[in-house]
């Protein structure tokens, strides 16, 4: 049976604890637990079958929508509007969340469709380029040290989901990377060859670099492939969220990976 605790102060010790989660971006590293908010993010979670750890509802919620979400976890915190929005990262009082336990760790599959981020800094690139991986069948999403933390609160809410169906490591190392059997495609926006005349190798890594220095030069000296997008419309570089989408997708759709799919299918 589900446990419901009513709390009414904001310094109650699980929700400074969950406070934590949201404001700080790498409090779940020590907690080893993510905060996860709003209908969309916490559905998205459980038809991938996590289990949240607690739920915390706010009060308007609870009284009028939470009979769908009240037996997801083993305990529910019900608190008050006032008090949900002091940690709650949503405009809308009228909504809950979950606290899951990150997962345990596996190892790097060397011969996973893999993308690669080298040190990208702002949440909202990183969670867009999470969703073009799970959207595009890149599973497996490696980052380097100094690129934003994978679960924290901004990255989380720009994945919109997609976290839950990838493998995530963080602190990757250059060793790790050069431990990878598969093809290590950089990206370019001054050289390379034309993405669109590349023949694009499946399974592949490909790495999306630092917003303003690109690709650290350690790393591109690793790279099997360079490309470069094309840009008739004149601008000087891409988006990196952007630019990933593009790659991801060209890949997903080359002529090497829709043989690759269908030998996997066959097998």
């Amino acid at each position: 049976m589900t446990e419901v605790l009513y709390i009414q102060s904001k310094d109650n010790p699980q929700l400074k604890k969950l406070r934590r989660l949201v404001q700080d971006t790498l409090a779940y590293r020590k907690e080893q637990q993510c905060w996860v908010e709003g209908e969309h993010l916490c559905r998205a979670a459980l038809d991938r079958g996590w289990k949240p750890h607690w739920a915390v509802f706010s009060e308007s919620f609870w009284q009028t929508r939470a009979q769908a979400w009240a037996t997801c976890a083993s305990k529910n915190l019900v608190a008050p509007d006032a008090v949900f929005k002091s940690f709650s990262a949503l405009e809308s009082l009228y909504s809950f969340g979950f606290v899951f336990d990150l997962p345990d760790s596996l190892a790097i599959d060397p011969n996973a469709a893999t993308l690669l981020l080298d040190r990208v800094q702002d949440a909202g690139n990183v969670g867009s380029m999470l969703r073009s991986a799970a959207a595009f069948g890149f599973r497996q999403v490696l980052a380097l040290k100094g690129t934003a933390g994978l679960w924290s609160s901004k990255v989380l809410r720009a994945g919109m989901g997609a976290h839950f169906g990838l493998q995530l490591f963080e602190g990757v190392s250059l060793q790790a990377v050069q431990g990878l059997q598969i093809p290590i495609i950089t990206t370019s926006s001054h050289q390379g060859q034309p993405l669109h005349e590349l023949p694009l190798p499946f399974p592949c890594v490909w790495v999306m670099g630092h917003e303003g220095q690109g690709v650290a030069p350690e790393l591109a000296g690793l790279s099997n492939l360079q490309a470069q997008i094309a840009q008739p419309g004149g601008q000087e570089s891409l988006n990196v969220a952007a630019a990933a989408a593009i790659c991801l997708y060209a890949s997903a759709t080359s002529p090497e990976a829709l043989a690759y799919v269908q030998s996997v299918s066959t097998v």
